[in-house]
């Protein structure tokens, strides 16, 4: 049942139908779970959408010396996800969590993920790694001044920034770390920090498997 939701999503999206009224429509028709509207939603995409964000990749050798701006929470969800075995490689490419967290939550896990993120962007030898945080979020002081520590450790360069609306920032930035789709369709480059990690710190589900097996 949810292989014949998504193609009909999938139909709908590739004609130009708003993804909230067409999986809205698609989700009552088929009755679909809480669970399964929002992996649909998360990991849908109309083809046109597919193609803009594989011109928009980076691939890690072309991170080598370049400033790249990243979607901090954003990018610490799906690293967390990816290491408790919950993160989703999505239609476009791009990995994303299925939480149903609005906001990031600060655990005892929360430095580990840090370091992860922060090891993989060494690695990649980015010149110039700028952080945005929300402001809002409980705890980001805390996270700030865990990746400053980090990031001075493993000699990255760069600086965290705690702001009220991280994607109006990232925004005017040409290349960013995020799966975030307002933000993508604005930037000239993206680049998927938690799909770089995959495989050494944790195995995504492809989202084909998960709509084939249901």
């Amino acid at each position: 049942m949810l292989l014949e939701a998504y193609l009909d999503l999938k139909y709908l999206l590739n004609r130009g139908y708003r993804k909230k009224g067409a999986l809205e429509f698609v989700a009552n028709h088929y009755r679909l779970t809480g669970k399964e509207r929002h992996l649909l939603a998360r990991c849908v995409f109309p083809d046109s959408w597919i193609e803009e964000v594989r011109r928009k990749l980076l691939k890690p050798g072309d991170l080598r010396g370049l400033e790249l701006a990243v979607d901090g929470f954003n990018v610490l969800i799906t690293t967390e996800s990816l290491i408790e075995g919950r993160a989703v490689l999505c239609e476009d490419g791009l990995l994303r969590d299925l939480k149903y967290q609005g906001k990031y939550r600060v655990s005892g896990r929360t430095g580990q993920v840090v370091e992860t993120v922060l090891k993989g962007l060494a690695e990649l030898r980015v010149g110039r790694a700028v952080f945005f945080y929300g402001k809002n979020v409980p705890k980001s002081g805390l996270v700030k001044k865990l990746t400053l520590e980090k990031m001075a450790e493993l000699g990255l360069n760069g600086e965290v920034v705690l702001v009220r609306s991280p994607d109006f920032k990232l925004k005017s930035f040409e290349n960013v770390a995020t799966a975030d789709v307002g933000i993508i369709s604005k930037v000239s480059g993206v680049f998927d920090v938690p799909l770089y990690l995959s495989g050494k710190v944790g195995k995504p589900v492809d989202f084909r498997e998960l709509i084939s097996t249901s």
